[in-house]
């Protein structure tokens, strides 16, 4: 994952859980709820982006190995 796409999911999962503290401050669920969607799709991108990362390597692993260069 990139370095901006890393600080972009940080801020939404904080923003989120700004929004879900705020929610449940002023007994708002309709806040609480989408701070909570926040983070989820916070750490939705991140997996799947770590996920992305994982799978270039072992494929990157496996051209190389095809290559004869491991």
């Amino acid at each position: 994952m990139s370095l901006g796409d890393d600080i972009k999911n940080t801020a939404e999962d904080l923003g989120g859980k700004a929004k879900e503290a705020a929610g449940k401050a002023t007994d708002n669920e309709s806040l609480e709820f989408e701070g909570k969607k926040d983070q989820m799709s916070a750490d939705i991108k991140d997996k799947v982006a770590n996920a992305a990362e994982k799978a270039k390597g072992v494929v990157n692993d496996a051209i190389d190995k095809l290559k004869g260069n491991k």
